[in-house]
C-alpha cells in the first residue's frame, strides 16, 4: 500500500519524505528495533521499563504486543509511536532512524506515518464524527473540500456513513472507536498503532472492533494492537509477549 506522499522535485528532500520508495517485490521491514532500553531516573529510583528489547515488523503484519500492567508494552508502544525516546539501542522505521530526528521531525513524521487508535477513544466532545476524523488532515494542510471529502470516504468504510454529523455523545462506544479507527485511517498511514482498542467496549462492541482490524490487515494494512488480554492478543496471527521490560 501507499506509505507517505512524497515530496515534490522542487522541495527539499527530508526524513520522512525518503520513507516510501515505490512498488516491492518483497515486503519490507517497516519496525527495526534492536536492543532497546528504557531507562527513567525518578529522583534516587531508577526504573527500567525496557531492557534490551530486540524486534521487527515487516510490512502487512498484524502483531499483538501483550503482557500484563507494568511490564514494559505501554512504553514500547510510545517509543513505536514516536511519543518517546529510547535511554539506548536503535529504532528504524521504515529504513529511517529516529535518533537522527528532532521533536518537529518526529511529530510531522507522526502524523504521516502512524494511525493512533486508543482505548478512550480520544475524540474531541463537541466536534461531529466527520470533523473529529479530518482533524489530522487539518493539522497537515489539507483544504476543506478535500478534508470532508476523504473524511466521508473513512467513515462510509466503517459503515458509519449515516453517523456523520453525529456528536460522540450521540454514538455508542464501538460506533465511537470505529470513528477513531476511521480518523487513525484517513491519512494513509504506514502503520496503525492501537493501544488496548477494546478496553472499554462491551463485548459484542470488542468483537464488532476486532472484526474491523481483521479486515484492514486482508486490505495489507501494518497493524500492531497492544493489550494486556491475552483473549484478543489471540486473535492476531502474531503475538510478542513483554514482561519485565523483555521479550519473553
Amino acid at each position: 500500500m501507499s506509505t507517505l506522499m512524497l515530496a515534490s522535485p522542487a522541495s527539499p528532500r527530508t526524513p520522512w519524505d525518503m520513507m516510501d520508495q515505490g512498488p516491492r517485490t518483497e515486503r519490507r521491514t517497516l519496525i527495526d528495533i534492536a536492543d532497546l532500553w528504557r531507562v527513567y531516573n525518578l529522583g534516587t529510583v531508577v526504573v527500567e521499563a525496557l531492557r534490551g528489547v530486540s524486534l521487527q515488523v515487516h510490512e502487512g503484519e498484524f502483531v499483538a504486543i501483550v503482557g500484563p500492567s507494568g511490564s514494559g508494552k505501554s512504553t514500547l508502544m510510545n517509543i513505536i509511536g514516536c511519543l518517546d525516546r529510547p535511554s539506548a539501542g536503535t529504532y528504524v522505521l521504515a529504513g529511517t532512524p529516529m535518533a537522527g530526528l528532532d521533536d518537529d521531525e518526529l511529530a510531522r513524521l507522526r502524523s504521516r506515518a502512524i494511525g493512533f487508535v486508543f482505548q478512550s477513544y480520544n475524540l474531541l466532545s463537541r466536534t461531529s464524527a466527520i470533523d473529529n476524523v479530518a482533524t489530522p488532515l487539518l493539522y497537515q494542510g489539507v483544504g476543506r473540500r478535500e478534508r470532508m471529502e476523504r473524511s466521508k470516504q473513512a467513515l462510509e468504510a466503517l459503515g458509519l456513513g449515516d453517523r456523520l454529523e453525529h456528536m460522540p455523545s450521540e454514538l455508542s462506544g464501538g460506533q465511537q472507536q470505529r470513528v477513531a479507527i476511521a480518523r487513525a485511517l484517513v491519512t494513509n498511514p504506514s502503520i496503525i498503532l492501537a493501544d488496548e482498542p477494546t478496553g472499554n467496549l462491551d463485548s459484542a462492541s470488542g468483537v464488532e472492533v476486532m472484526a474491523r482490524f481483521h479486515a484492514l490487515h486482508r486490505e495489507g494494512r501494518t497493524i500492531v494492537l497492544i493489550t494486556h488480554d491475552h483473549d484478543v492478543a489471540a486473535q492476531a496471527p502474531r503475538q510478542i509477549h513483554v514482561r519485565d521490560g523483555q521479550i519473553v
